[in-house]
């Protein structure tokens, strides 16, 4: 049995180079280090996952007694986020079971290629719908009020607003998922992930990382010198005129 997924903090962005010399954006992340808190079992909770907290350094005065005696049960350290992950069944030969207290590193991502990170997105107060849907606005001539969303109803048919209508609200601060990140670096000393692509929130903004759930299939031979054209080939395959 092993953990899927780790807390982390967004440290910024960044760019790397790989080896034919193509630039990537990458994303920094420092994944961890995270302590399992709570272990949730199939006969005692209806469900197998592991709670996580990010170890990070926070007053034993912060914490209220109810969490003081969760995370003294565990014998772990008090922490500032906690989360539940999945938990996979270990491979065959593999018996290294996880408990609680166990820390979780960045190395749990060694074998894998891409990941599914979930944030928070920055948010932008009360945004009005050229800025938080794109519309394009009215008239900008004068005396006319460009960005006001204009009639929304119907006159005496339907005679109401449908549900759904997109109105000036509240802008940002929701939960992003982003799947299928590529990981194009990992520093086990460090604890960081580097991985290809934007990820949603500001810097020091909490995300999860997890192992991706539906990781894309890899092309092979794409852009060598074996690469088949799938016109050419296509034509091939078909059967000649007589």
């Amino acid at each position: 049995m092993a953990v899927t997924g780790i807390l982390g903090k967004k440290v910024g962005m960044t760019q790397l180079f790989d080896e034919r010399g193509d630039v990537h954006p990458v994303t920094v992340l420092k994944a961890g280090p995270c302590v399992i808190t709570q272990l949730k079992t199939l006969s005692k909770d209806g469900y197998d996952a592991a709670q996580i907290g990010y170890v990070d350094f926070i007053k034993a005065s912060k914490v209220n007694k109810p969490m003081t005696g969760h995370f003294a049960k565990s014998n772990v350290p008090p922490v500032r986020m906690i989360k539940e992950v999945s938990v996979e069944v270990a491979k065959e030969g593999d018996d290294t079971e996880v408990k609680a207290g166990d820390r979780i590193m960045v190395d749990i991502f060694s074998d894998d290629k891409f990941v599914d990170v979930i944030g928070t997105s920055k948010g932008r107060g009360f945004a009005g719908v050229v800025r938080r849907h794109g519309f394009a606005g009215g008239p900008k001539a004068h005396g006319h009020m460009f960005q006001v969303q204009g009639s929304i109803g119907a006159s005496s048919y339907p005679s109401r607003v449908f549900p759904g209508q997109r109105m000036p609200g509240h802008m940002g601060h929701a939960q992003i998922t982003v799947r299928n990140l590529r990981i194009r670096g990992i520093d086990v000393e460090d604890n960081l992930l580097m991985v290809e692509g934007a990820v949603p929130g500001p810097r020091d903004g909490y995300v999860l990382i997890s192992k991706a759930k539906a990781p894309p299939r890899e092309r092979r031979g794409f852009a060598g010198g074996t690469t088949l054209d799938p016109l050419k080939a296509s034509k091939k395959a078909s059967p000649k005129k007589k």
